[in-house]
């Protein structure tokens, strides 16, 4: 068993790529406003590595809302096919431009007219409103590149607690909790 829970979370993730029929990436993503309030909704991971993980969205959503009051996160990888999920805490902060040109690029073309269209969060009194907003962008950007909007980033979350836990028979789980040290990470485990 590793002691690295960056190489642990690689290696479940990997496998919830291949057993989970949709969305693996999927993880929920839970902040708190000025007033104290907890907000959770499900967002895609979009990029992990060493520094933190990453999802993209507009800066002008709730969730944007409430990490620019608390720049704390916390996210859920839930795996049911696995029985298994992953729980991270951790400090967040904005990506920089060339990584969120990066991603935005990659994103299909009606993801990315899609970003400029939406007030996301915001109330909408009727989807044509949208919809028609949408039209009239795909006739704007026609023959053109879609830049990504100034509203819309990418964030990252730096974990400062990993826990992973298992499904165990008779609700025995087993649950592992890595927290960071100043020389890397401390592990234990937790009761079931």
């Amino acid at each position: 068993m590793t002691t690295d829970p960056l190489a642990l979370f690689n290696d479940w993730f990997a496998q919830a790529r291949a057993s989970e029929p949709n969305d693996s990436n999927a993880m929920a993503l839970a902040t708190v406003n000025t007033a104290g309030q907890p907000a959770v909704r499900m967002v895609l991971l979009k990029g992990h590595d060493a520094s933190g993980f990453v999802f993209y969205t507009n800066k002008q959503s709730r969730k944007a809302d409430d990490l620019r009051a608390n720049m704390k996160a916390a996210l859920l990888f839930h795996w049911k096919s696995l029985r298994r999920q992953i729980r991270i805490e951790g400090a967040v902060s904005t990506v920089d431009d060339a990584t969120a040109d990066a991603y935005f690029a990659s994103r299909s073309r009606d993801s990315r007219i899609g970003a400029w269209a939406s007030d996301q969060s915001r109330p909408l009194a009727d989807r044509s409103i949208f919809e028609a907003r949408y039209t009239a962008l795909v006739a704007q950007f026609e023959g053109a590149e879609v830049p990504r909007p100034p509203h819309w980033s990418g964030y990252r979350v730096a974990p400062e607690s990993i826990e992973f836990w298992e499904d165990g028979t008779h609700r025995l789980h087993h649950r592992r909790l890595f927290t960071r040290a100043a020389a890397g990470w401390n592990e234990g485990i937790l009761y079931p």
